[in-house]
Order: C-alpha cells, then structure tokens, then sequence
C-alpha cells in the first residue's frame, strides 16, 4: 500500500507540475507529496523528476514510468477501494461537480434517498457552472452540458440540453405579440457570459423544419448564471434564452412563459461524466447508475425536451 501511495503521489505530481498542486487535489501536505515520491525513487533506484523551485520535471525514466502506470492506477485504486468497502457495500468520499441552479434544484433533493441507500457514502458536491478537470482534480464524476469529451472520460445522457426563450407574463403586458424570431429585436435581453470563455455566445435558434434564425435581443444585462436569469426574466427585467432543467420550475408554477414555442437551441446533452476506466469504484458506480435511473424513473428526458 505504500508503493501504492508513492506511485499515486508521483502520477498527480506529475499532472500537477508541483508537489503543492498534488498536495491539493490529495488532501495532503507538499512535504507528505514528496517524500512519498522519493521513498518510490529510492525503492525502484531511478530518479523519476527533475527538481526546480518552480516546477517539477519527468525525468526520461519518468516519462516511461508514467505511460506505464498512469492508465493503471486508477483501475487499482478502484479494486482496493471496491474491496475495502465497509462490509461489501459503496463507501467512501464521493466527489461530484455540478452547476449550482441544476444541483439545487435536481440533485440536492436526492441526497436523503440515496444516503438512505448508500450509507456508506459522504458526498463531497462541489457547485460550479465551469468545466472542471475531471481527472486531473480528482473528481469522481461530474454533471452538466454541452462540454467537449476530455480525452479518458466518458459520459451517460440524462436529457437534452435545449434553451428555450422566455419572460414574465407582465413584462409581455401591453407589448407587441413575438411571432417570429425577428420580432425579438425590439426586446431588452438578459444574456448568460459562458464561465468557461467569458463569451456571450451566439445561439441560432431552430425549428422542427430545422429553419434556423438568429437570436436578436438587444442587451439589457449581461449575466453567469442561468438561474440568475431565469429569476431576472421572473422579475419581468426581459426575455432569457435558457436551458430547460433551469427554467422548468418557472414555467411549471407559470413564473414565466415559453415564447416562440416552435422555435429552440440546441445545446448538445445533460450528461453525467465520469473517468473511463475498467474497473469504477463501487461509490461512482452506484450513483452514475442512481442519477440516471431517477431522469428515467421521473421521464426528465422528455419533459426536459424542447420539442
């Protein structure tokens, strides 16, 4: 268990450039990082980084060592951990990244029926609307859409992640009626800057006639967070292009209304994203196969469908 513990350290030092960066992502002390890293040195006799006060660097026999056992590693810690839950059942930390608006409104409600499952478990939820680095920060698994499949992840589709243009009733009051795509102009916009780029993206928006159109609010305010639009079109501050799962609880209690109901965006998958590895550790795989389970068991793949 200690080689064990030498050759995780070394492998996130490694993806890290620093032992403080893989002290971070491990739960450890730098010191812890790299002296576990030269007892694996001083056992297998090579020197494995290149030491600098600002960063570290493979040697060429770290360079063959990590090819060896980086895809390994995490099939290993696995098998160990899958072993060692407590009497056979998922246990352990399980950490998951999600957007905030999403994990409070679809999956902080299922944390009492799936503790009550899975005792054993401690969910680690970390909430962000950014792309985390699934692997290299040491997360379990992650929730969200319309992200690029990093090489060694693999992803499970919980429904579509169609946008959909909406407002408060009482903004629309004494307003010309939006028929068409083009009539949006005359409207104030409460657009959503992407966390990942800092863009404000440009949306086309379709038809079931897969007719495309541009998006063409003028710019009342600029925001992050699509739950802070949903709450300022509610407020009757303009009209938001939105994912469904953010809008549904507005729309279902009639806060806000679909415009142009023919006409959405489409923006990939909600998808739920986890290492691709033979062996899953019992805790991931029990909450991949619970999350999906519930969108299927509650039919969120069709209610959250724009078409």
């Amino acid at each position: 268990m200690e080689t064990l513990n030498g050759i995780d350290c070394f492998v996130r030092s490694a993806e890290a450039g620093s032992f403080a960066e893989a002290a971070r992502r491990l739960g450890l002390t730098p010191a812890a990082v790299g002296k576990n890293v030269a007892k694996l040195e001083a056992e297998m006799g090579v020197r494995l980084f290149l030491r600098s006060t600002r960063r570290l660097t493979l040697t060429e026999d770290g360079e063959r060592f990590l090819a060896e056992v980086g895809d390994g590693l995490a099939s290993i810690k696995a098998a160990v951990a899958n072993m060692g839950s407590a009497a056979g059942r998922p246990a352990g930390t399980l950490k998951v990244s999600m957007g905030v608006t999403f994990g409070m409104d679809y999956m902080v409600p299922l944390l009492g029926e799936f503790l009550a499952r899975y005792p054993g478990i401690t969910p680690d939820w970390q909430f962000d609307n950014r792309q985390v680095d699934l692997i290299g920060q040491g997360f379990d698994a992650a929730i969200g859409g319309g992200f690029e499949l990093p090489p060694g992840v693999i992803a499970r589709e919980l429904a579509p992640a169609h946008r959909v243009l909406v407002a408060a009733p009482h903004y629309l009051d004494g307003k010309p009626l939006v028929d068409k795509p083009e009539d949006l102009a005359s409207y104030d916009g409460i657009l959503i800057r992407s966390p990942q780029t800092g863009r404000i993206r440009s949306w086309p928006l379709r038809n079931r006639a897969n007719e495309q159109k541009p998006v063409s609010l003028k710019t009342r305010m600029t925001l992050s967070d699509p739950g802070a639009a949903c709450l300022a079109a509610s407020l009757g501050l303009g009209i938001a292009l939105v994912s469904l799962p953010h809008a549904a609880t507005y729309l279902r209690d009639g806060r806000l209304l679909r415009l142009l109901p023919d006409w959405y965006v489409d923006g990939g998958s909600l998808c739920i994203y986890f290492p691709a590895q033979k062996i899953l550790p019992a805790k991931t795989r029990v909450f991949i196969d619970f999350v999906v389970e519930h969108f299927r068991r509650e039919k969120l793949m069709q209610s959250l469908s724009a078409l």
